[in-house]
């Protein structure tokens, strides 16, 4: 398949897209809505979706530290919230934002992790939560596996194979035209905006694993290390959730 969506120039994505290695960051406070949260014109905070919790952090600003309690979807891609009891900086203010950088980085190597596992549990996937300690991801999956110690080994095997992770981006309606692409049930791809960013493991000449995924990613599986598979449980007639920590 052919991807022809003009791939965005990475300096006009936002930062937490473009550069998800960058954990420091000038800004400018764009917007401050009702409730006190903070929308910036460059912002590194990841926005919460596709089961990736958001950002955490603090803005530094007038010689004060701000604490960033979250970052949400809103109107202006990605909204703040601050602290209980953080008072906003005001609109026009210059910032530096700073992630909890130890947080970021597990989010990114237990997302690709969880990219790896459906490939080694090739089912649909129905739901997905990503955490800094542990992931998981729930399988359209009627019966339990045979061998959990075979796909745990199998997980590892490609994450010390050390494949790179790469994006590229195709068209909406490339996306509709192939919808093996798309493994997940339950969340739909980020769409609308005439391109989709898909997420590669591998190359194209050997590619591991090729999904949809607005989330931010290590740069090698290697970066993931060790992986345990952990309780395989029910959760319905059909539904198993596979549960999965760093080693």
């Amino acid at each position: 398949m052919g991807m022809s969506a003009e791939t965005p120039d990475r300096s006009q994505l936002p930062l937490w897209q473009g550069y998800p290695y960058m954990f420091e960051g000038p800004a400018r406070v764009v917007a401050v809505d009702a409730e006190g949260g903070v929308t910036l014109d460059r912002p590194l905070f990841y926005p919460a979706g596709g089961g990736q919790p958001g950002d955490t952090g603090v803005l530094e600003a007038a010689g004060r530290e701000i604490r960033v309690a979250d970052a949400r979807k809103g109107e202006g891609g990605c909204v703040l919230v601050l602290a209980e009891g953080e008072t906003p900086p005001e609109v026009g203010t210059q910032v530096l934002q700073r992630l909890d950088e130890d947080r970021r980085r597990a989010h990114m190597r237990m997302h690709t992790a969880l990219h790896l596992l459906s490939v080694v549990i090739p089912l649909p996937v129905t739901g997905g939560q990503i955490g800094a300690e542990k992931g998981r991801l729930d399988f359209d999956m009627p019966e339990a596996p045979e061998d959990k110690d075979a796909l745990e080994a199998k997980l590892n095997a490609l994450v010390e194979a050390n494949h790179p992770v790469s994006d590229e981006w195709i068209t909406d309606a490339e996306l509709e035209a192939n919808p093996g692409l798309v493994k997940t049930m339950a969340v739909k791809p980020p769409m609308g905006s005439g391109q989709v960013r898909l997420v590669r493991i591998g190359t194209p000449e050997a590619t591991v694993d090729l999904q949809p995924c607005g989330g931010t990613h290590v740069r090698f599986t290697g970066e993931i290390g060790p992986l345990r598979i952990g309780k395989i449980e029910k959760k319905g007639k059909r539904n198993r959730r596979v549960s999965l920590t760093f080693a």
